[in-house]
């Protein structure tokens, strides 16, 4: 018995345990140090006080959740509808729909914000042609309606990539059964699919909630007197005016706990649709019809348009002349040459580097605990787990203000290095391909690794050349998203980077502040070439224009 449970795998789960205590609970303790214990060494809670007794500060978190739930509840409306279509009728153009409607939530929202304010600010070019031509007047962008429209545009397409996947796996049969009963259209879509879609909706509620939760860069952009509550954290660990950093510590404890909530209660509401769907008999495509085609290629075509203006429109910016925030007539490639002056290569090179160091180990991680999870279940691998999940429900603000309490001062101080940078990047984007390879592994027959040990491959031989390949396609599906994740990753950056570890993402942040625009279009630019290689190389290797798995 004691060979046995002290195995390789055995001691590898007390490894994987340790780091997990190391990087993620240590800080956590530390930030909950720092918020509750005072600069002269005193017990207080004199910092959630002070949160709580002033309504500028609880106006905040109002505002946040106001953003998020409008732009869950309207990622829904567009996402849902998008998918339905997508998998229930043929449309021609579906491989152009698929991919641009991905690259639109593989880029860094608050680009889409910066996008905005050039296409609809003040003096946007839709604004003025508008006013010019027909006397129109447009409503402000700036605060709650731009923040929402920006935020919901670049994560409906989260929503069409999950419930894809669950519309493709509804049983023709239960499909032709509901018509034979008159339950057809709209009434069919509610009472029928969207009910057996139920734990996939509610993940993708989930996923669009954090996402919105957690920005930074889009209210920090558009929200000018709007506030939300990261922006008040970020204020308060790094403002100008100075900093707090024991108030900053119990705001970042603050979002966690609000996160956890939204995180247990969505995990309730998942555990009531308990079932799972096999569809022996897939649902096959229809020609849409008559006034049903007009409404479904109008709208997919027209929301994928919009959606995907502002991307385009920084790649033409990144084109025209501008000199400071005015810009100039013609094009030229004088933004690209500023660029170069002012680290595009090292921004490039950091993004990249420090990418694929950080999707390296993610892979890593995510192969051996899904192996432990499935294969090795115990109550020590499953807390693992939990423990690989935290960073999914953490806002990029607060892993980073609890590295750098953890890990800023002898004996380790990481702050300002590549070392730091990668952590951040492994902590916040290895949930996506642990679920994902998890998922994978868990409908791998367990005789099939059985079938090449009594053929006297080794155990090892075995997890290496049978197990992780099959695997290859969860993996990567998991990958390709944390990968985009990490190069588009600025909520956790702005807090940690220094001159020598910025990124393309934090160039773009930064020169939009400084109101160098034809700059940040050019940081842009090369940004959102990088993620749209990405996504074809992901789906060259995929072989399939929709199999993208969250």
């Amino acid at each position: 018995m004691a060979k046995k449970r002290f195995d390789g795998w055995f001691i590898l789960s007390i490894v994987m345990f340790v780091a997990f205590m190391f990087i993620l609970v240590y800080p956590m303790f530390g930030l909950l140090k720092q918020s509750v214990i005072m600069p002269d060494g005193s017990f207080s809670l004199e910092e959630f006080q002070k949160f709580f007794s002033h309504s500028y500060y609880t106006q905040t978190i109002l505002n946040s959740f106001k953003i998020t739930i409008t732009t869950t509840f309207l990622s829904l409306l567009l996402g849902v509808p998008f998918a339905y279509f997508y998998s229930f009728y043929k449309i021609k153009g579906s491989k152009l729909l698929f991919v641009v409607s991905i690259l639109c939530c593989m880029s860094a929202p608050f680009l889409g914000a910066y996008s905005w304010i050039m296409l609809l600010g003040r003096s946007g070019v839709i604004t003025k042609f508008l006013k010019a031509t027909f006397g129109i007047v447009l409503p402000s962008i700036y605060g709650f309606r731009g923040v929402v429209l920006s935020q919901v545009l670049n994560y409906f397409p989260l929503v069409f990539i999950y419930m894809n996947g669950a519309f493709r796996n509804t049983d023709s049969t239960l499909m032709e059964a509901a018509e034979n009963m008159g339950c057809t259209g709209i009434k069919r879509l509610f009472k029928i699919v969207l009910n057996l879609s139920m734990p996939t909706l509610l993940a993708s509620t989930l996923m669009v909630f954090m996402q919105s939760f957690s920005d930074f860069g889009t209210p920090s952009t558009l929200g000018e007197d709007y506030k939300t509550f990261l922006v008040l954290l970020y204020n308060e660990y790094l403002g100008e005016t100075g900093q707090d950093y024991n108030y900053a510590a119990a705001l970042a404890i603050i979002a966690v706990v609000l996160a956890g909530i939204v995180f247990f209660l969505q995990k309730w509401a998942t555990s009531k649709y308990k079932f799972s769907i096999n569809a022996l008999h897939p649902v096959q495509k229809k020609d849409p019809k008559g006034i049903l085609a007009v409404i479904i290629y109008v709208y997919c075509y027209l929301l994928c348009a919009i959606a995907i203006l502002p991307q385009a429109y920084v790649v033409f910016l990144s084109f025209r002349n501008c000199k400071g925030s005015v810009w100039g007539k013609g094009l030229s490639f004088n933004n690209y040459a500023n660029a170069m002056k002012k680290k595009l290569v090292l921004a490039s090179r950091n993004s990249i580097l420090m990418g694929v160091f950080a999707l390296v180990i993610i892979i890593v991680i995510a192969v051996l605990i899904a192996y432990l999870v499935v294969r090795r279940s115990n109550a020590l691998n499953h807390l693992i787990d939990s423990c690989s999940m935290l960073p999914y429900i953490m806002p990029g603000a607060v892993i980073g203000i609890a590295l750098i309490i953890a890990f800023g001062k002898k004996p380790f101080a990481l702050t300002g290095t590549m070392i730091i940078m990668i952590l951040s990047f492994v902590i916040r984007r290895m949930p996506y391909t642990i679920r994902s390879a998890t998922a994978t592994l868990m409908h791998i027959p367990e005789s099939i690794e059985e079938a090449a040990i009594s053929l006297g491959a080794s155990k090892l031989a075995t997890f290496v050349k049978v197990t992780v390949p099959m695997m290859s396609s969860g993996i990567l599906s998991g990958a390709i998203l944390s990968w985009v994740a990490i190069v588009t990753e600025l909520s956790s950056s702005v807090i940690l980077y220094s001159n020598r570890t910025t990124t393309l993402t934090m160039q773009a942040y930064v020169y939009i502040g400084r109101g160098e625009y034809g700059t940040a279009a050019a940081f842009a630019a090369i940004l959102n070439v990088i993620t749209t290689i990405s996504l074809l190389i992901y789906m060259r290797i995929s072989k399939s224009e929709d199999n993208v798995k969250l």
